[in-house]
């Protein structure tokens, strides 16, 4: 069986590195200067983003405080979820492993350069999730008391309708996270295995009777979790979101604070070899860029329709709002979440000096902690931060994992709700769960499932984009809707069908014949 698992893992990792290094794999492209460096894909994400940007005036700035304040005077809603618990549920798929994980790959490969790339990537891709979240909400659809979209909504609707183009759609996001499923279960191993050494102080081997415990463990939990549906999904985020991330921030910034010393050359170095990356890194600016901008989009999901659905399902005011949201959404990903990783790891100076060929072989986890252990110099420090760091790592990755696994469900029912095909789904879901709990207990590196996740995350990109541009002309016509915020967003305002908002509409003059009757 574990040769079977080195095979499949080996296939993928072929075809993704094919597909995220086109052209630069042809000769000819490759002796290009500068551009030559640099993947389509790559080109494709930022000039998307950019251009984007310039047709909605610097969305992403004009309206954050704005997003803000929505976010903080959001209320429950009886129809689809609140404003903030759509925010916190795609947080949960975006705050994830990625944001450690990836992050340390890229400063690991690139270069300090990377973590500046990951920022200008992620500065333009607020106004690509922008576009996709707020494409969500004006074609969204209503089953029961929830809210339904997302890519195979408004790819169905902007490509004519077609029932099978929705069914294709969502059966192409099923094999996205089946593909991305077994990372976070892998990780969520790691993690515990992490955090019992830490507390026992005893090595545990991977295949150890409490590793098969924490399987068992695993699997009945997310099967609980996976049976109550979305609302009960939702539940256990708006618990973890916030704790995971006030905890892991707050780690952070003390081992920040006890090196404050070297925050001037943090930046100094993340700037500078953003351009000329040292030798140890490869010396290309075109690593450090491609390494930034391709762990940056694992980890805040701009552009690859992946976070679309939790745009979808909140009850909003306008769909412009949501938009906003998903865009600070990415801020919070890569501005605050994978700086503060990128603190610790450039902060720390692993690899300078004597160790530093023994700092490049460790695992991206191994880096991190190792690290960590530079900033606080071992001791007592260092093992609570280790517990710490671990814990966080476990929440993100099962956080994440629920995230995958519900909305997973929600595009099967949007091809069948057929009680047979649900359960074909949520049982496939949970054995390719189980497939990366056992590469795990196997002895196999997380890269050998890395590379299944960039397989897919470049799949979604190529299905995704052009459907924004195609759909971006009724985003600008909502845009203009909402920067005039003088009439209800519904058919006739916009010019368009948008059957859900006329009823949004026909319910809001309702609630207000109400309260002017009371």
């Amino acid at each position: 069986m574990y040769e079977l698992i080195g095979s499949i893992c080996a296939v993928f990792q072929n075809l993704a590195d094919l597909v995220w290094g086109f052209p630069t794999n042809l000769e000819w492209y490759a002796r290009l200067p500068v551009i030559g460096e640099l993947p389509l894909v790559i080109i494709l994400l930022v000039g998307t983003g950019i251009y984007f940007t310039l047709n909605l005036r610097f969305v992403q700035i004009k309206y954050f405080r704005y997003g803000l304040r929505t976010l903080i005077n959001s209320q429950k809603s009886e129809q689809g979820i609140s404003p903030l618990a759509a925010f916190l549920l795609s947080t949960a798929m975006r705050v994830g492993p990625g944001n450690i994980l990836g992050v340390t790959g890229a400063v690991s490969t690139g270069g300090p350069g990377a973590l500046f790339w990951m920022w200008i990537s992620a500065f333009f891709g607020m106004a690509t999730a922008f576009v996709e979240s707020t494409l969500s909400q004006i074609y969204k659809d209503k089953q029961g008391d929830e809210y339904v979209g997302g890519l195979p909504c408004y790819g169905r609707k902007l490509l004519g309708g077609a029932a099978v183009v929705g069914g294709a759609l969502s059966l192409l996001y099923i094999v996205y996270a089946l593909l991305c499923i077994p990372a976070q279960g892998f990780n969520t191993i790691s993690a515990m295995t992490a955090i019992t050494q830490n507390i026992t102080g005893m090595e545990l081997a991977a295949d150890s009777t409490l590793v098969w415990v924490f399987f068992l463990l695993l699997m009945g939990v997310t099967t609980f979790s996976i049976f109550g549906g979305l609302r009960r999904i939702t539940k256990i985020t708006d618990v973890l979101v916030p704790i995971m991330a006030v905890i892991y921030v707050a780690a952070v910034v003390i081992m920040v604070a006890l090196n404050l010393d070297r925050l001037p050359w943090f930046f100094y170095v993340v700037v500078t070899e953003a351009f000329q990356p040292e030798p140890i890194f490869g010396g290309a600016l075109g690593l450090a860029l491609s390494q930034g901008i391709k762990r940056g989009l694992m980890s805040n999901e701009a552009g690859q329709g992946t976070l679309s659905m939790p745009a979808a399902v909140s009850h909003a005011k306008h769909p412009c709002d949501q938009g906003i949201i998903q865009a600070i959404g990415v801020f919070l990903d890569t501005m605050v979440i994978c700086t503060l990783t990128g603190f610790v790891l450039i902060m720390g100076q692993a690899w300078l000096g004597n160790g530093a060929a023994a700092w490049m072989e460790m695992g991206r986890l191994e880096k991190f902690l190792f690290s960590c252990a530079q900033l606080l110099g071992g001791g007592v420090g260092y093992g609570l931060a280790t517990l710490v760091i671990s814990i966080c790592f476990g929440i993100f990755a099962f956080t994440c994992l629920l995230g995958f696994l519900s909305f997973s469900e929600i595009c099967a029912r949007q091809i069948s709700h057929n009680k047979m095909f649900i359960a074909v789904v949520r049982l496939v879901n949970l054995t390719v769960l189980a497939f990366g709990m056992v590469t795990n207990i196997a002895g196999f590196d997380l890269s050998a499932l890395w590379n299944l996740s960039d397989f897919a995350n470049i799949v979604m990109v190529c299905c995704n984009l052009p459907l924004l541009y195609l759909g971006f002309g009724q985003v600008k016509k909502a845009f203009a809707n909402f920067e005039g915020q003088k009439e209800e967003f519904n058919s006739e305002t916009f010019g368009t069908p948008v059957p859900v908002w006329d009823e949004c509409s026909t319910a809001s003059t309702l609630h207000m014949i109400k309260d002017a009757q009371s």
